[in-house]
């Protein structure tokens, strides 16, 4: 049964909630509300990305807060509609239906069921680890490519002009063609908004701040800046009439006013055929990009939270998304900071933020009717600036190449290629170069610091060595990849007519598959055969423990030592006189 417990996910509210009392109550209540306002102008915003009606970014804001509530570990992390799933959503639903249909919503629908049920799956089976093959320099590279083509995708509304493509230059050629086309009215709100927005973003808090206003009454009102953006750009498209003729300010329209609806996913087998490898991309960057906020913020309240079990919080939220008409969603960083700031104590501040944003859903939706779709669109254009750091350019450039390969591939595919295409280009360039660097494994030649038990580099360090035993130490597990590597490095030293003794020091290596130990025992053979026997010092227990019963170690011709110190004092004992 313990066994069976294992494997079954658990509801984290269970842990939280035995601890819950008044103070946590007002805490969490507090920052829902701060959060429910960020929300609100956030979730119309990302639904227009994604290519959907406004009112989608509301329902896949609720029932998700409330899953995550039940089984997410992160006291803190917010899920819902971020900028980056968005556009993954439009580039991948864009290919199998026509946006504004019903077929559209129909496959989002489907595509945050798809990424559910896979994510779910990998958190029962444990398999957290698998998000580790997405670099930080390659998701570092893929958000910032993200951040610049959903900041080009969102110019036509800032324009006000029809234009197309999912790649950055046929966005940008698009936008070339439609700009005689630009309608005034409506550049003059988008660009407005972006301006005060930015402005808000950078300078209101510390204005309000120097005023003399309180920290936590500063955050929530510099917070509430996009509403205040809604407010004002939507009473003057109404009081002037800016939407009318046809030929005017293009605006959301009517909202369906209700609770998320109760929605089936569609059981067509070819459309999940299709959308199965992009739901699998969207939920494992959504995953690292959810695992990383939460461990950052829970750090920082020495709380932990559990990959697999995130996991599974994640692919609740997103099966809760699908059955109640919304899109792939994850836990977002902006919003997330934002809840953490604003004091929430345990995911309840979620549930409290859903019931929020049902009450936003019931009864505000009238009010945004006359709302500028270039305001929804400035809104998107300041937040995810914000996450494009082309300084990771110079920085890897300076720190390391392979490195800066994958940032720049990850950036420049995703740009050029798409989404999709540049996430798979970068992780492929990211393994591409790990298999690389680890086929060439670091193999020093080591002799002993004087007046100690260390040994270190000859090329770096003044040592005490012995022309009878070459000493090298293996900087890396040793696998198919770098098997001949390591062969040729023996073959090298034995070539010295004086060498009696090689020894492998084995303190880094943390692996020894089958074709490494059919290459030790070739080195072996012919090491025999020059009459030069092979050693093995500080082999870690794991790795001795599969070679004990290895012929290799039945026929090894030397010994295998505790350390290395004792190996050079019983092969060469005049090196310790030095």
């Amino acid at each position: 049964m313990p066994t069976l417990h294992r494997w079954l996910p658990r509801l984290t509210i269970l842990d939280w909630g035995r601890e819950y009392d008044r103070g946590t109550l007002m805490s969490d209540l507090l920052a829902a509300l701060i959060v429910t306002i960020m929300l609100i102008p956030q979730s119309l915003a990302y639904a227009l990305l994604a290519g959907l009606p406004p009112e989608v970014g509301i329902y896949a804001s609720i029932a998700p807060l409330i899953a995550y509530a039940l089984f997410g570990t992160s006291r803190t992390l917010a899920v819902g509609p971020v900028a980056v799933a968005s556009l993954m959503t439009a580039a991948a639903i864009g290919s199998v239906a026509a946006s504004g249909t019903a077929q559209y919503w129909e496959a989002a629908i489907v595509l945050a069921l798809l990424g559910g049920v896979m994510l779910i799956a990998l958190g029962v089976l444990r398999l957290g680890f698998l998000a580790n093959f997405l670099s930080h320099p390659v998701i570092s590279g893929f958000i910032s490519a993200s951040g610049l083509l959903i900041a080009a995708s969102q110019l036509k509304h800032l324009m006000g002009v029809k234009a197309s493509g999912h790649q950055l230059p046929d966005l940008l050629a698009s936008l070339w063609r439609a700009a005689p086309s630009t309608h005034w009215p409506t550049l003059a709100i988008g660009a407005g908004a972006v301006a005060f927005l930015w402005w808000v973003r950078k300078q209101f808090k510390p204005l309000l701040l120097g005023l003399g206003l309180p920290a936590t009454a500063a955050d929530a009102m510099a917070k509430a800046g996009p509403v205040a953006a809604i407010a004002v750009t939507t009473w003057l498209v109404w009081h002037w009439g800016l939407n009318d003729g046809g030929h005017g300010v293009h605006i959301v329209g009517a909202i369906p006013t209700g609770l998320p609806p109760l929605t089936l996913p569609s059981w067509n087998p070819g459309l999940w055929q299709q959308l199965a490898a992009p739901a699998f991309l969207i939920a494992a960057v959504g995953f690292v990009e959810s695992v990383s906020v939460g461990q950052t913020l829970a750090a920082k309240r020495r709380q932990r939270i559990d990959p697999n079990q995130e996991l599974v919080a994640l692919g609740a939220s997103n099966v809760a998304a699908s059955f109640t008409g919304g899109f792939p969603v994850t836990g977002g960083f902006a919003r997330s900071v934002v809840n953490f700031d604003a004091g929430a104590r345990t995911p309840a501040a979620g549930m409290f933020t859903a019931v929020g944003l049902a009450g936003a859903a019931l009864f505000l939706t009238p009010a945004l009717y006359y709302l500028p779709q270039a305001t929804l669109a400035a809104t998107i254009v300041v937040a995810v600036l914000s996450l494009v750091d082309l300084d990771m350019l110079r920085r890897t450039w300076a720190y390391s190449r392979a490195d800066f390969a994958a940032v720049a591939s990850t950036l420049v595919a995703t740009l050029l290629l798409g989404v999709e295409t540049g996430l798979v280009i970068g992780v492929g360039v990211s393994l591409a170069l790990y298999i690389y660097r680890t086929s060439v494994p670091h193999i020093a030649t080591v002799g002993l610091v004087p007046h100690t038990e260390h040994f270190r580099n000859v090329l770096r360090h003044t040592v005490l060595t012995s022309p009878r035993l070459v000493s090298l130490r293996v900087d890396e597990s040793l696998y198919f990849a770098n098997a001949r590597a390591l062969e040729d490095c023996v073959n090298a030293a034995a070539a010295h007519p004086e060498v009696e003794h090689i020894v492998l020091q084995c303190s880094a290596v943390n692996l020894i598959d089958a074709s490494a130990l059919e290459s030790l025992e070739a080195v072996h053979q012919r090491l025999q055969q020059a009459h030069i026997r092979l050693h093995l010092s500080e082999v870690k227990g794991p790795v001795m423990d599969r070679l004990k019963n290895t012929e290799f170690i039945q026929h090894l011709s030397g010994q295998v030592f505790l350390t290395h110190y004792q190996a050079i004092a019983s092969l060469t004992p005049e090196v310790l006189q030095g």
